[in-house]
């Protein structure tokens, strides 16, 4: 078999679970005594807004299992690692549908966002509180007798919120009817990546990957003469949230830099607004003079302001600045990976180089 064709079975399997668990939530709502229309309903909303998307996230917490396992996996072992994936994946469909609404979105992954389908319109906001509903109701029936229960609800709920509060600052931050970017800033835009993405993104998957491996609070390595205590969720946060952080500001540097051919989209971060990881560092760099010509065209729906910004975004030497971050923050990282310290029933430096191996030097 192909790595290719592993790649597609793999996904195959995965989404095999969510046909099961999405008949599960469908009868647990059928059997609450609710029409058959909003029965339908319901079922429509899981299928439209739950497994598109590459499942990048979902998919990790399986990966994650096996490689602190060191073997392939039971039926019931892949089946409850597979359920915290789609979990995961059911979180990121209730921030998809809200966050579409929020910025008048028009499409997602190919398809109309789900509150532009015909008949939905504002429904979509009680569809995406379903759909966060549904988190809880699977970690219910499946995980409930587990000694971690408590810390899987815990770390959902804790990370809905942390994200919640990124959200909340890119919105006042970078509206897209109202260029400021006298609010824009690196520091700024750190807060928002780790805040928005890096923990659900990166750090949920883990940790859900860590709960149902058992992996305790703390334990002890071997250190020097003695022995040191290791807080696995502590170290395993310590890595990716600066590894969130460097995919988000390499996505921000594709939507620049990447052609249409070669990230599968049209970049729109500078006519939308955005407050990108390209224009802080733009602002950082900028002379007063540079600063006046990104004041009047950033943001701007017009190809050829955006033309300017993009001359700007050269002339300071944007791809040069990027190449050395991206080698300074990998060097980083590798560091902090190597040093992790390997005992049975712990972390494993793997978890953490296949994230860096999939994102290092990404070109899409």
């Amino acid at each position: 078999m192909s790595s290719a064709e592993a790649k597609a079975a793999r996904r195959a399997k995965f989404e095999g679970v969510f046909e099961k668990i999405r008949d599960e939530l469908v009868d647990h709502f059928s059997a609450q005594g609710m029409p058959a229309e909003a029965i339908d309903w319901y079922r429509n909303s899981l299928n439209y807004n739950v497994p598109g998307g590459k499942l990048n996230r979902g998919m990790s917490v399986v990966d994650t299992v096996e490689i602190l396992k060191g073997r392939a996996l039971t039926d019931d072992e892949y089946f409850k690692a597979a359920i915290l994936g789609w979990c995961v994946e059911l979180l990121q469909a209730y921030f998809l549908v809200a966050d579409d609404m929020m910025d008048s979105s028009i499409t997602r992954r190919g398809q109309p966002c789900w509150y532009r389908v015909s008949e939905v319109g504002l429904i979509a906001i009680n569809d995406s509180f379903m759909l966060e509903g549904a988190i809880y109701r699977l970690l219910k029936v499946h995980f409930r007798s587990e000694s971690y229960y408590a810390d899987l609800l815990d770390v959902f709920h804790e990370t809905t919120y942390q994200t919640e509060m990124g959200q909340l600052v890119d919105l006042i931050t970078a509206p897209e009817n109202k260029v400021d970017l006298s609010k824009f800033s690196l520091e700024r835009h750190r807060l928002i990546v780790i805040y928005k993405t890096a923990f659900y993104s990166f750090y949920l998957p883990v940790a859900c990957a860590m709960l149902v491996s058992q992996i305790p609070e703390t334990y002890s390595v071997p250190s020097g003469s003695g022995t040191s205590t290791v807080k696995p969720y502590d170290l395993a946060l310590s890595i990716l949230l600066p590894l969130g952080e460097y995919f988000q500001i390499q996505d921000d540097f594709l939507d620049f830099s990447g052609t249409p051919e070669q990230i599968g989209k049209i970049g729109t971060d500078i006519v939308d607004n955005k407050c990108s990881w390209v224009v802080n560092t733009a602002i950082s760099l900028a002379s007063p003079q540079q600063r006046k010509v990104l004041d009047e065209n950033y943001g701007r729906k017009d190809g050829e302001k955006e033309k300017v910004v993009k001359a700007l975004f050269e002339e300071l030497g944007i791809r040069s600045v990027y190449a050395e971050y991206e080698e300074r923050v990998v060097g980083d990282l590798r560091k902090k990976i190597d040093e992790i310290v390997e005992v049975e029933g712990g972390l494993r430096r793997e978890v953490f180089q296949s994230f860096l191996g999939k994102i290092y030097k990404r070109s899409k």
